[in-house]
């Protein structure tokens, strides 16, 4: 069921937002096994909902989504559970404020139930950086859910809610969507706010949303879009659901995205989405993007430069965890910082400091700079001549629980399809294209230019009859 039929029956009183409410937590308790939530928000989420079937039964307005049941990601600030970022560090934090999307969210009447899993601090492409446990695949549990996102991948797979939110840096909604079977939005740069969201990489961060359908996107995308005083980043409020699309667009394929080194099955289904924008009267054409293989090699000199920046701030003083039994304010930094952090937080850590240093600072952060600004002249180029770009969400579909944890290269390597369109800034949408040989789902990557978000969700629409 879709997220306005979902509306127009509690609006009509023929569901009360409380069983819906109801009906998710008990979900979430029968899905246990696949660790995809942290906390449930249990007491506060059904006050909210009685306040959503009060406000009806007054004949007031609720909200375009009166008594939608949803989930947020452990990074996003809201009330009723702590918001730990899945790590040791913020484990007991309980947030003052709520995030700016939430707040928006929760005014057009939908209602949180919990907080998901996800890698420690949003670092890693897996879910299995979490300090608190593996998120599990929703088709196949022995595989992972992806990340840094997986548990709110899984809980809209599973049926739990009708929507969740992530955080998408590099890829942490796209890939997890992709592996998990659902459809994942990463917005343009600055279309919703980050204000009250745990900062991971602040040039490329961005809100956006789990679905099952792109009507189910975009009103959520709506509601989560515009601007926000707290955050100088996002920008003038320009998002419209779009039903229309229009005729005979032209859609590049990136031929660097489609060699022998994706697998089989994610190139065929890559291939036999083409196949179907040909049949709905678009072309589809292969199309160069050279500085694409070095987007990743960007990616993590960049990203890891502004995480060592944004994780300074947890020193074990102003809040977070703090060592016990320290002599020197020195020892509290090491110990809080090495018991609160995970490997991951701290390779990144040291990736960052390392390209940031005096010595090296031309040499690598100023070098990757640089080679982004060509990577995002290249795009800008090819959306000169077409109107969207059409490539694999990731590499492979999901691998095996503990397949990649000791080599973090090819780990990193998840990200190769969902980081270029993340160092530009641009809106991209994971759509589900079928399922590998062995079953699992494989999800193709819609990419736009700048505010071109609504148009691009109404492209992935109009193909779900077609799929």
């Amino acid at each position: 069921m879709k997220i306005t039929e979902l509306v127009q029956q509690v609006v009509a009183r023929k569901i009360k937002a409380r069983e819906q409410v109801e009906a998710s937590i008990a979900k979430a308790r029968d899905i246990k096994e696949y660790h995809a939530l942290l906390s449930l928000t249990e007491g506060r989420a059904l006050a909210r909902a009685d306040e959503i079937d009060t406000k009806i039964a007054n004949g007031k307005d609720a909200g375009v989504l009166a008594g939608v049941p949803f989930v947020v990601k452990d990074n996003y600030l809201a009330f009723g559970a702590p918001t730990t970022a899945a790590s040791k560090m913020l484990e007991h934090f309980n947030a003052p404020l709520q995030a700016t999307v939430v707040e928006k969210l929760e005014a057009a009447g939908a209602i949180c139930i919990g907080k998901s899993n996800m890698d420690a601090f949003a670092h890693g492409g897996s879910t299995e950086n979490s300090a608190f446990g593996v998120t599990h695949n929703a088709v196949d549990t022995t595989k992972v859910a992806g990340g840094s996102s997986g548990g709110s991948a899984v809980v809209t797979a599973l049926d739990v809610v009708p929507f969740a939110l992530g955080t998408d840096t590099g890829g942490s909604i796209r890939q997890p969507a992709s592996f998990n079977g659902v459809l994942g939005f990463k917005p343009t740069y600055g279309l919703s706010s980050r204000y009250g969201v745990v900062a991971m990489a602040s040039s490329t961060d961005t809100m956006g949303c789990f679905a099952k359908s792109a009507d189910d996107i975009a009103l959520v995308t709506s509601v989560m879009a515009g601007r926000d005083p707290r955050d100088m980043t996002t920008l003038p409020d320009y998002f419209e659901v779009q039903h229309d699309v229009p005729k005979n667009l032209k859609i590049g394929m990136i031929r660097e995205t489609m060699t022998a080194d994706v697998d089989t099955d994610v190139r065929a289904a890559v291939n036999n989405y083409a196949d179907r924008l040909r049949a709905a009267g678009h072309t589809v054409e292969m199309v160069a993007m050279p500085s694409i293989k070095h987007a990743l090699a960007i990616y993590y000199i960049v990203v890891p430069a502004e995480i060592s920046s944004n994780l300074a701030r947890y020193d074990g003083v102003r809040y977070g965890r703090r060592a016990e039994g320290v002599k020197t304010l020195a020892e509290l930094y090491g110990r809080s910082r090495g018991e609160g952090f995970v490997t991951e937080n701290k390779r990144r850590i040291m990736i960052g400091s390392y390209v940031l240093s005096s010595g090296f600072f031309d040499a690598y952060y100023l070098q990757a700079q640089k080679a982004r600004t060509v990577l995002i002249n290249e795009f800008n180029a090819l959306f000169e001549q077409y109107d969207f770009l059409l490539m694999p969400t990731a590499p492979t579909p999901a691998f095996g629980i503990g397949e990649n944890t000791d080599d973090p290269v090819k780990m990193y390597l998840a990200d190769v399809m969902t980081v270029p369109p993340s160092l530009a800034g641009l809106p991209a949408l994971s759509v589900p294209a079928g399922t590998s040989t062995q079953g699992l789902p494989i999800g193709v990557q819609l990419v736009g230019r700048a505010k071109s978000d609504a148009a691009l969700i109404a492209l992935a629409g109009s193909m779900e009859a077609r799929v």
